[in-house]
């Protein structure tokens, strides 16, 4: 699997999040911690500059994670051909997947309520990660409500 850089991550979420008909967004894939986990530099500060916060649609997310997949929830399945669209005119020197099924919880769970409790709101439900202190991130394009987040 390739793994986006910041700048082609959000080179390609400007094109998605404008897509009507999107419900929710994920990002998933390899995480970049802020020390060093492992090794003979073990505790020192991570230096790299794949570990940055983007602006999308007006928003600033921090960007914990190299993106390899970015999972959507839509309304309808007319948004799938425009955001097949969308990767098939961005992924030109390398292959890309677009799949089509259910991969986001959307009844809330033990771990979402024991997280935000029972009035948690809709758009965050089955992408809580128990041990991660901050909040996701929630992008509001053109007052549509996308859940984003990074390494939730």
């Amino acid at each position: 699997m390739r793994l986006l850089g910041p700048d082609t991550t959000k080179r390609l979420l400007d094109r998605i999040v404008p897509v009507p008909g999107i419900r929710r967004m994920l990002l998933n894939g390899q995480n970049i911690p802020l020390v060093v986990p492992y090794g003979p530099a073990r505790g020192a500060k991570n230096e790299t500059n794949l570990r940055k916060s983007i602006e999308i649609a007006g928003n600033i997310v921090d960007l914990h994670v190299q993106v390899g997949t970015v999972t959507l929830e839509i309304e309808d399945r007319s948004v799938i051909d425009q955001i097949r669209a969308i990767c098939d005119d961005f992924f030109v020197d390398f292959p890309c997947y677009v799949q089509e099924g259910k991969f986001m919880k959307t009844q809330p769970s033990l771990v979402d309520y024991a997280k935000y409790g029972p009035g948690a709101d809709p758009s965050i439900i089955g992408l809580v990660d128990p041990k991660r202190k901050e909040q996701p991130s929630i992008i509001h394009p053109h007052g549509d409500r996308v859940c984003g987040g990074c390494e939730l």
